[in-house]
């Protein structure tokens, strides 16, 4: 039942205008608050602050519908939740009914992590925060953040004891109408264009000692880890529902498009693609499955939501790009569906870590376990 809500949803409210917003570099705030007002949006918020009280094998099935609906709607959704899972893995009660509450009434939040000079390397962040009496005082710049131009409150990684390394990293929590707190332009992507993503600065920032997530300093390396391993496998079924509509959409075409005297779909070499893509898609999907399923059974789940956000990520980029080669020179065209999901896919293998990056992630896992 889920599944068939957030599928009509997607049909209804995102596909017939991804297009559009995509071209126009709108942010899809209408219908990211029809999003909310179904419970699609805040569905691992506990339901004693107001949301659905489920878990992430339930956030992968709406997941994936929001990325085969369109993958710059499944982003700009999904910067809200990922900014809340620290609050959900090491909030303290006050902040939970707060900012967790907030989420679950359709406020939106964005992830503040990303810097100019620190991307996958996070220990790497420049932004720190000094302690002044019963406040933090935050200076640092933040890129990429996504969401930010529209974000209610931000969760913000930064520095209260550079000399500890990234045992010295906290979080906090940072309303958007706090002095200080200046927005960038909103960049011009290749791909997933009504996404809202743009820089952030923080400049003699003021935030009450309440606003340092879970009440005690040092624990904002652990607690944003934590989060990907939340995160990651919603962002990979994100980019297997796009692989499955570039999939569908070259399905189509095929059964369509003629040469020789029949449909291209019958051609080997075509038919071979078809294939290929569709296994693929399938063995993604269950990899995500499997990530929100362990996490929500209470155990560690970092390994396979790294494997989920590696093979999901890479696959997408190459499903949409076969879709692409499927349509041929139509396929190339900006009016054709395949282009924009293959201009989407690419982004995948680059945020919450990139393909590289998983990789490395594995690694480690696997070396614990062997």
């Amino acid at each position: 039942m889920l599944r068939e809500l957030a599928r009509d949803f997607a049909a209804e409210e995102i596909q017939p205008h991804a297009a559009e917003w995509d071209r126009k570099g709108e942010f899809p705030r209408e219908a990211i608050r029809k999003a909310h007002d179904l419970g699609l949006l805040s569905i691992k918020i506990p339901e004693e602050y107001g949301g659905g009280g489920m878990g992430s094998f339930e956030e992968v099935i709406v997941g994936e519908e929001m990325g085969w609906g369109d993958p710059g709607f499944a982003t700009a959704c999904g910067s809200t939740m990922l900014a809340s899972y620290p609050i959900i893995t090491g909030g303290t009660e006050e902040q939970k009914e707060t900012y967790l509450g907030r989420t679950a009434e359709g406020t939106i939040a964005a992830y503040c992590v990303t810097e100019p000079s620190a991307g996958s390397d996070v220990q790497s962040l420049q932004t720190e925060a000094v302690k002044d009496g019963d406040e933090y005082i935050i200076n640092g710049s933040k890129m990429w953040i996504t969401g930010a131009g529209y974000a209610d409150w931000f969760f913000v990684l930064g520095y209260t004891d550079k000399s500890a390394g990234y045992h010295g990293l906290s979080g906090f929590i940072v309303d958007a109408d706090t002095p200080g707190v200046e927005l960038g332009k909103k960049e011009e992507n290749m791909g997933q264009r009504c996404s809202d993503t743009r820089g952030v600065t923080f400049t003699d920032v003021r935030v009450p000692d309440n606003n340092l997530v879970g009440g005690e300093e040092s624990g904002g390396w652990m607690n944003a880890m934590r989060a990907f391993d939340l995160s990651r496998p919603i962002v990979a079924a994100n980019a297997v529902g796009n692989a499955r509509g570039a999939m569908e959409e070259a399905w189509a075409y095929a059964n369509e498009r003629q040469t020789f005297g029949q449909p291209i779909v019958r051609h080997q070499s075509i038919s071979f693609m078809l294939a290929d893509m569709a296994t693929k898609i399938e063995a993604a999907r269950l990899l995500c499955l499997k990530a929100g399923k362990k996490v929500d059974s209470g155990e560690r789940n970092t390994l396979e939501a790294a494997q989920a956000k590696l093979f999901a990520a890479d696959m997408a980029m190459e499903v949409t790009t076969d879709a692409v080669q499927v349509y041929g020179g139509y396929g190339y065209s900006e009016e054709y569906p395949v282009a924009r999901r293959m201009r989407g896919a690419k982004i995948y293998q680059i945020f919450e870590g990139s393909s590289q990056i998983q990789r490395m992630i594995i690694n480690r896992e696997l070396r614990a376990l062997i």
